[in-house]
């Protein structure tokens, strides 16, 4: 990975994020240096286009690790079976008691694998369980979790699905990515989405892994990480 680039755009904001494209990292892992400023114009360069040039470095633990993106993957946990069933009997309980707290006739089933647990829920009035692009989904899911690994040594991932939310929300993201592919190629100009969970970046990713025309990267922080869709070099 280059340690230090040149970045060009309109203003200095675009400059930096185009560097920050270039390079793949986000903004805190880089030193700014803007060399030409966009207050810099005279009057006879009024009628030029405006060109920004800033200069971005690696800070030094980029430096000593290339693959720094790379140290952030968690490692694949494999549960025993003894771990599965505990996980499984700590999220009965505890769903039996959310039970009483939701709409009648609410079902719902745990899929147990050496991976991760799968707990599905259905009633056709659960949305609000789900919530804005499954923002409560989410959260709960996060408290099953904690709830699961309760007594178990290794940690526990569930994940929650509601009505099917998360199978529609697969084939709109895989749609969407399609959408943006095709415009991005036509305009020849990158596009950058909204803030996504780490399950449907993934999905992004994925879907326009093996387009030949387009890339995909991931910038910024969480809970604001959002993905960049560009054209590949040399295309």
């Amino acid at each position: 990975m280059e340690k230090s680039i040149i970045s060009e755009g309109k203003t200095t904001n675009e400059a930096i994020e185009n560097g920050l494209k270039k390079l793949n990292v986000s903004k805190n892992m880089v030193d700014i240096k803007v060399l030409e400023s966009e207050e810099k114009r005279s009057f006879f360069s009024i009628l030029t286009p405006r060109v920004v040039k800033v200069e971005l470095t690696l800070k030094e633990k980029s430096k000593n690790n290339e693959n720094y993106a790379q140290s952030k993957i968690k490692k694949e946990i494999i549960l025993s079976e003894q771990e599965q069933e505990k996980a499984e009997q700590n999220l009965n309980s505890f769903i039996k008691e959310l039970s009483d707290e939701l709409p009648e006739q609410v079902q719902y089933k745990i899929e147990k694998t050496e991976n991760f647990i799968k707990v599905s829920l259905t009633n056709k009035n659960l949305g609000y369980l789900i919530g804005y692009r499954g923002e409560t989904l989410y959260a709960l899911q996060n408290i099953l979790t904690a709830i699961a690994g309760k007594g178990i040594n290794n940690k526990v991932r569930v994940i929650l699905d509601i009505e099917g939310y998360k199978e529609r929300r697969e084939k709109t993201l895989e749609d969407l990515a399609e959408k943006i592919a095709k415009t991005v190629v036509r305009t020849k100009k990158s596009i950058t989405l909204e803030p996504m969970q780490a399950y449907e970046r993934k999905i992004i990713h994925s879907k326009l892994q093996e387009n030949d025309k387009v890339e995909t990267t991931s910038i910024g922080e969480e809970p604001h990480r959002k993905i960049v869709v560009s054209l590949k070099k040399n295309k």
